[in-house]
C-alpha cells in the first residue's frame, strides 16, 4: 500500500483524503456498536433471562479490553495505526454479526469480549488519528461533525428497526448480521481505497505517563466511572422498570441520534468559542442534575416520560466530551498522542472493570442509589473541570501551572 505524507494529502481526490477516511470509520463503528447496544437489553432478558447482576457482569467483561487498551502500544511496534484501526473495526463487525448465535450467559460473555476488543482498540487508535490529522484550530468543529456523521449513519439503521421490527417480525439474528455486515463492507472499502497516511510527528511507541498530564488522566478516570452507570443501567431501567420493547428502546436511541446530529456540530463550535473549561463545566453541571433526577424516578416514583427525557438529555451532555479530546490536543507534545491515547483509555476503564459488577448487586437492593452515586461522580468531574485553565497549552496544563516551557515529565 502506498504511503502518502499528511502534508501531501490535500492533493489527493476528496474520496481518498484523511478526513474522508475518518468520516467513513466514524460511520462504520456505530453501525455495529450502536445497533448491538440498542437490542442488547431486550435480547439478554428474552434470550438469556438476565437480571441486574448478570448485565453488570456482562459489561464488566465488555470493559476488560478497554482496561487493556495500553496493549495498543505494543501492537503499534509491528503495525501502523491506520491498519490496526481497520482490523479492529473488522473484528467488531464480525462479533456483532454473530451475537444472536450465542443466546446464553457464557456465549454472550465470549462474543461480547471479542466485540469489545475490536471496539476499544478502534476507539484508541481513532482518537489518536483524529488528534494527529485534524489541525488544532479546526479540531473542535471537525470532531463535532464526525460525531454527527456517526449519528446520521446509525439513524438509518434505527429508523429501519423502529419501522420494520414488528411489521416484518424481524429476528435478532437478522438485525445483528445486517449491521455487522455493513461495517465489514465499509472496512473493506477503506482498506483498498485509501493510501497509508504518514504523520509529520512520529509517535513514541512506549509507555508514557507524564506528570503534567495528571488533570487529563483524572478527568478520564472519572469520565469512565460515570459513563458506566449510564451505559449499563439507564437503558436497562427502561426495559426492566417500564417494560420498553425493542422498537420502543430503539425509538429512544433514534431520538438521541437526531439530537446528536443537530447538537454535535453546535457543541463543536461552542467548545471553539468558549473553551474546554467552560464546556466541561456546563456538561458536568448538567450531568449532576440529570443523575439526581434519575434517582428521583426510583425514590419518588416519577414516571416514564421523565425517565425517557432524562435519557435523551444524558446522551446529549456526553457529546460535549469532545472538549476533553481537544484539551489534551492543546497540552500534548505531538509525539505523545498515540501512546497517551492508549494510556488514557486504560485509565478511563479502570473503574469500568469492577464497577458494573459491583453496582449490579447494589441495583438489586436500591436502583436509586446507583444514580445517586453517579451524581457524586459527576460532581467530582465538575471540580476537576474548574482546574482547567482558560487557555491550555504545554506548560499551562492546569490553573496551578506557571506558564513556562513544558517539562519532559
Amino acid at each position: 500500500m502506498k504511503t502518502v505524507p499528511l502534508s501531501e494529502a490535500r492533493s489527493l481526490p476528496i474520496w481518498r483524503r484523511p478526513i474522508t477516511l475518518l468520516f467513513l470509520m466514524a460511520v462504520a463503528m456505530p453501525l455495529s456498536f450502536a445497533t448491538w447496544s440498542a437490542l442488547l437489553n431486550n435480547f439478554v432478558i428474552e434470550a438469556a433471562q438476565f437480571n441486574g447482576s448478570d448485565i453488570g457482569w456482562l459489561h464488566t467483561v465488555r470493559e476488560i479490553p478497554g482496561f487493556l487498551a495500553i496493549g495498543v502500544i505494543l501492537v503499534l511496534l509491528v503495525m501502523r495505526e491506520q491498519v490496526l484501526g481497520l482490523l479492529s473495526l473488522a473484528l467488531l463487525g464480525v462479533a456483532t454479526a454473530v451475537t444472536a448465535w450465542f443466546p446464553t450467559v457464557g456465549g454472550l460473555m465470549i462474543v461480547t469480549l471479542l466485540s469489545s476488543i475490536g471496539f476499544h482498540y478502534y476507539e484508541t487508535v481513532n482518537q489518536s488519528l483524529q488528534l494527529q490529522w485534524l489541525p488544532k484550530d479546526r479540531a473542535p468543529q471537525m470532531l463535532g461533525w464526525l460525531l454527527a456523521a456517526g449519528s446520521a449513519a446509525t439513524l438509518v439503521a434505527y429508523v429501519l428497526i423502529v419501522m420494520t421490527w414488528q411489521a416484518f417480525d424481524l429476528s435478532y439474528n437478522f438485525v445483528y448480521m445486517a449491521s455487522g455486515g455493513m461495517t465489514l463492507i465499509i472496512v473493506a472499502y477503506c482498506a483498498f481505497a485509501f493510501p497509508q497516511f504518514e504523520s509529520p510527528n512520529p509517535q513514541v511507541k512506549k509507555f508514557i505517563l507524564r506528570r503534567r498530564y495528571w488533570l487529563y488522566y483524572a478527568l478520564q478516570f472519572m469520565a469512565g466511572a460515570r459513563r458506566q452507570i449510564f451505559v449499563v443501567f439507564a437503558g436497562f431501567m427502561m426495559v426492566e422498570r417500564f417494560g420498553f420493547e425493542v422498537h420502543e428502546v430503539t425509538a429512544l436511541y433514534l431520538i438521541n441520534l437526531i439530537a446528536n446530529m443537530a447538537i454535535a456540530p453546535v457543541f463543536g463550535k461552542v467548545v471553539a468559542r468558549f473553551g474546554e473549561r467552560n464546556a466541561l463545566i456546563f456538561e458536568y453541571t448538567g450531568l449532576v442534575t440529570v443523575f439526581l433526577l434519575y434517582g428521583g424516578v426510583y425514590w419518588f416514583g416519577w414516571g416514564v416520560v421523565l425517565a425517557a427525557t432524562l435519557y435523551v438529555l444524558d446522551h446529549m451532555f456526553f457529546a460535549l466530551a469532545l472538549a476533553l479530546k481537544t484539551y489534551f490536543q492543546k497540552i500534548a507534545d505531538p509525539g505523545d498522542i498515540a501512546p497517551t491515547a492508549a494510556v488514557a483509555f486504560t485509565i478511563n476503564h479502570i473503574a469500568a472493570v469492577f464497577l458494573p459488577a459491583l453496582l449490579g448487586y447494589l441495583w438489586l437492593v436500591s436502583p436509586g442509589a446507583v444514580f445517586g452515586l453517579a451524581a457524586a461522580m459527576a460532581s467530582v468531574s465538575l471540580i476537576l473541570a474548574l482546574l482547567i485553565p482558560r487557555h491550555p497549552e504545554p506548560g499551562n496544563e492546569t490553573v496551578f501551572s506557571v506558564l513556562a516551557p513544558a517539562p519532559a515529565e
